[in-house]
């Protein structure tokens, strides 16, 4: 299995979400390791929340599980009614279809380092928190009332 160079592959912080929604996650920047390294069943993120920033709106997916592992710093995993300290080694699973939005913030001073494994949204997205819905089937981001952003 060839060694994954992280240095060449650029790191980004885009975003889908539309604002003001974007704005939590702008200190947020990632790598899409699997797709870099050619797997096409699941992906793979390398994950650097900057103090301050949100990992994604605290969302849940009807059908893709996700699974995080901290690697160094700290971060607060956000679900509902319950705050959790995630440090270097602490892992969290997200099966698909439990309605618990969570996300991850880094409340820190450091930079929080994650990996991230599951598979690109392709079912409907929940977001509890806001007036945000993704649409599995088109693939767009609507209002909860259905209009389009």
């Amino acid at each position: 299995m060839p060694k994954i160079d992280l240095a060449a592959i650029p790191a980004t912080n885009r975003t889908g979400y539309p604002e003001p929604y974007a704005r939590d996650v702008a200190g947020r920047w990632y790598r899409r390791l699997g797709i870099a390294a050619g797997l096409g069943d699941f992906g793979v993120t390398h994950v650097r929340l900057d103090p301050g920033a949100w990992s994604s709106q605290r969302h849940w997916h009807e059908g893709e599980d996700e699974f995080v592992v901290i690697l160094s710093g700290e971060a607060v995993l956000v679900e509902e009614g319950r705050r959790t300290p995630m440090r270097a080694g602490d892992c969290a699973a997200f099966p698909k279809g439990q309605a618990d939005g969570h996300h991850l913030v880094n409340e820190g001073d450091a930079p929080c380092l994650l990996v991230a494994i599951g598979r690109a949204s392709q079912t409907d997205c929940h977001y509890p928190d806001i007036d945000l819905h993704l649409d599995g089937a088109t693939q767009s981001y609507r209002h909860r009332d259905g209009r389009p952003w």
